[in-house]
């Protein structure tokens, strides 16, 4: 897992949310976010037209959202048109933390309330990142994100960018993120150290592996470890877990349910 800075989980402004994100990144943080980058560019070559990757977490507070933000940020910089596509229907946070507007968004254009170039805008970092807001907050979201029209518009926008990030709910709380990951190329884990537990994360892989979701990793956050040096700080030996679902599969799935086995045991 490679870690990042610890970020405060109350609520913040819309000038405390600017501070952790895009531009305002520490160069450390800037760096570890470049290599998450690297390592999702290798598991998921350019031959394969658009990536659709979702970013989850097993609970919320993990910094999901800060982390889809960042690593979309960090992929238009190297000049790809990327999408930022606000999937997480129920809390929805990125219009204020992105300071643009939250309506139309992605839920309305689900109920059919709106046009597809209605729900497109500028992210405001960087001209080559676009963001889609949640919308208005559905009765229903669990259903619009099973629709045949989520999976249209998915498809049409992939004609349209490079990459696209999608922010999804925690898996523990509700079903929308296996919804939506049989539509995804792949999925990320976000992962709050000294905040998830065991018990939730093996479950997250648990239910990953039911739905046949092809897991990418883990990103962890809340790192509360500062060292001196970027070299100590930010070094390159977790990222493993993104060479093969093999791999994955053992270090993670398996080690955590281990662990909790052995836990329940004593």
């Amino acid at each position: 897992m490679h870690k990042i800075k610890r970020v405060n989980r109350e609520k913040m402004s819309v000038e405390e949310s600017r501070k952790v994100i895009g531009d305002n990144l520490s160069f450390a943080a800037s760096e570890a976010y470049k290599l998450l980058r690297a390592n999702l560019d290798f598991s998921l070559p350019d031959s394969a037209g658009c990536k659709v990757i979702g970013i989850t977490s097993a609970l919320r507070g993990e910094g999901k959202s800060t982390t889809s933000i960042n690593i979309a940020y960090t992929e238009a910089l190297t000049g790809k048109k990327v999408l930022l596509l606000e999937a997480d229907l129920r809390l929805p946070t990125i219009a204020k933390r992105l300071a643009v507007r939250s309506v139309p968004g992605i839920s309305n254009l689900l109920a059919g309330q709106c046009k597809g170039g209605d729900i497109l805008q500028p992210s405001g970092l960087i001209k080559n990142l676009w963001v889609v807001t949640a919308g208005d907050v559905p009765p229903n979201p669990s259903e619009l994100l099973d629709s045949k029209q989520m999976g249209d518009v998915l498809k049409a926008l992939s004609e349209s960018f490079d990459v696209i990030f999608v922010d999804l709910p925690p898996i523990t709380a509700v079903s929308d993120a296996l919804v939506i990951s049989k539509l995804v190329s792949g999925m990320v884990v976000v992962v709050r150290q000294d905040y998830c537990d065991r018990a939730s994360l093996a479950e997250v892989v648990r239910q990953l592996r039911f739905a046949e979701a092809k897991v990418l990793g883990f990103v962890m956050t809340g790192s509360d470890v500062m060292l001196k040096s970027y070299k100590s700080n930010y070094r390159y030996k977790r990222y493993g877990y993104y060479t093969s679902k093999k791999y994955y599969s053992k270090s993670a799935y398996e080690r955590a349910s281990d662990k909790q086995r052995q836990s329940n045991e004593e």
